[in-house]
């Protein structure tokens, strides 16, 4: 494809925001995963770029640099950058933040989906598998969050560490890693509920109560009900932060 033209996907000038790399590379990403360009594609020059999206060459190679390292393009030197083979399967990247430090609501409510999923999961086997050590680490980590709450504090770091535990007692070393991997992301969506104003309004009691069933099913060994459990804790946070994805995939 000619480096000249940008075909038919968005090339409005990007607004005068922070993050502009991150925005024109998915930009580009979105072109990319539309068949605009295809495998082995050079992409638009960067003088190209710089006038098409009225951005400047910094931003231009922030947004290459980007999608080198998701796996979008490859680059060769003093030729420019080309569609991968197979483009954005090198990495795993979950909802860019918004100015402001927010995730977009329908980003949102595909990370609590995913949430579902993949928690639910790992709390059926955490039933199942849950050594006494395990049991040790859900209820410490249990204890400082109601300590947190009792004193309108963040409990956010508690609630990750809650999380990891159940991840931990399903006693599969893949799905730890996947789930530590994950929690970078998912940490955002837990730290809402713990934010000030959260705490005001009573999701962190909610949360709580909601943890407590959790644990009391894990503890139980009942691996339905921890996964109904689980299941039913992410809808209710999603439904609290407006970002509740479509019921039937997240409840029975």
């Amino acid at each position: 494809m000619p480096d000249s033209s940008l075909s038919s996907h968005d090339t409005s000038t990007l607004p005068r925001a922070a993050g502009l790399g991150d925005m024109l590379a998915g930009r580009l990403a979105a072109a990319i995963r539309a068949g605009e360009f295809g495998p082995g594609d050079r992409l638009p020059t960067e003088k190209r770029l710089v006038e098409q999206y009225g951005v400047s060459r910094a931003v231009v190679r922030e947004a290459i640099a980007r999608l080198k390292a998701d796996g979008f393009v490859d680059t060769r030197q003093g030729a420019g950058a080309f569609v991968a083979a197979k483009p954005g399967l090198a990495n795993f990247r979950i909802a860019q933040r918004e100015d402001g430090g927010r995730i977009a609501s329908a980003d949102l409510a595909h990370i609590f989906e995913l949430r579902s999923v993949v928690e639910a999961g790992m709390a059926e086997l955490a039933a199942k598998r849950r050594d006494a050590d395990d049991l040790a680490a859900l209820k410490t980590a249990f204890a400082r969050m109601q300590q947190a709450l009792q004193a309108g504090e963040d409990g956010a770091a508690a609630d990750d560490s809650f999380h990891a535990a159940i991840a931990t007692a399903a006693h599969n070393p893949y799905l730890a890693q996947f789930a530590a991997f994950l929690a970078q992301h998912f940490s955002a969506t837990r730290a809402l509920t713990w934010a000030a104003s959260a705490r005001d309004e009573g999701s962190a009691s909610a949360a709580q109560a909601e943890h407590a069933r959790l644990l009391a099913a894990i503890e139980a060994g009942d691996a339905a009900e921890a996964a109904r459990a689980a299941r039913d804790h992410i809808f209710a946070a999603a439904t609290r932060h407006g970002a509740a994805p479509n019921e039937n995939s997240v409840k029975d």
